[in-house]
Formats: structure tokens, C-alpha cells, sequence
């Protein structure tokens, strides 16, 4: 018989409340949820995107989007605008609140990253990084 705590699933989940909890933790000062520096992060590195586009870097549905969207916007901090192309297109795009908060998430980020691997060798980190990467590319 396993034990739970040998069960690949238990630990992935309890590795991924770790890294959510840790992530929580860096950007609750600055009044956003994981999820939404998540989407201010990827607007730092692509701005003016496109609504599914955006959802699918992030991996999330549509509706899980939309929320987020909504409070960002109503927090100023990203604006939807109309494709020029394309009027049925909608473009999310980062005001200026919302490009500083981006650049301020994006440094959080750095640091968070290298304080919660600070226990692993960089090699470890490397390996750890990649087998993480084969389990999620792996399994879409």
C-alpha cells in the first residue's frame, strides 16, 4: 500500500500551494492576487494583446480572464481597447498605473524566484525547473 504522502499527485499539489502561497505572499502589498501580477507580468512583456491571447499565455479560460480583466480595469490598472484591424478584437493594454505596477511585479518576480530556490544549487534548480516544465508541457 502508498502512502499519501509518496502519492506524485499529493506532492504536486502541495509543491503548488508552496509556490502559490510564497507568490501570494510577495504581491499582496501591492493590493493584486497571484493571478492578477501573473497577467500584469505577461502585459510588462506583451502589451496591447489580444484578449484570448493573453488568456492562453496564461493558460485560463475565458471566463477566469473576464474576471480578472474586470478587477484590473476597475483597479486602472489595464484599459480594453478596440483592435484597429479588427473590431470585433478586443486589446488589453496596461495604463500607466498598470505599466508601473508590471515593472515593480517584474522586479518582485526576480527576487521571488532566485529567495524560493535559495535551497537548491544553481544545477538543482536548473533540473528542478526542467523537470517541472516536462510535467507541464507533458500533460496538456
Amino acid at each position: 500500500m502508498m502512502k499519501v504522502q509518496e502519492c506524485i499527485f499529493f506532492q504536486l499539489i502541495k509543491a503548488s500551494q508552496a509556490g502559490a502561497g510564497f507568490w501570494t505572499k510577495k504581491v499582496e502589498h501591492l493590493g493584486v492576487t497571484a493571478s492578477q501580477a501573473m497577467t500584469l507580468n505577461f502585459l510588462g512583456e506583451e502589451d496591447a494583446i489580444l484578449t484570448n491571447a493573453l488568456g492562453q499565455k496564461l493558460q485560463i479560460t475565458s471566463a477566469t480572464m473576464t474576471g480578472i480583466l474586470d478587477r484590473l480595469e476597475r483597479m486602472d490598472l489595464i484599459e480594453r481597447r478596440p483592435h484597429p484591424d479588427d473590431r470585433r478584437a478586443i486589446l488589453v493594454c496596461l495604463t500607466e498605473k498598470g505599466a508601473r505596477y508590471a515593472m515593480q511585479i517584474n522586479t518582485i518576480m526576480i527576487e521571488a524566484n532566485t529567495e524560493f530556490l535559495n535551497n537548491f544549487s544553481h544545477e538543482q534548480s536548473q533540473n528542478f525547473r526542467n523537470l517541472l516544465k516536462q510535467v507541464w508541457e507533458g500533460r496538456r
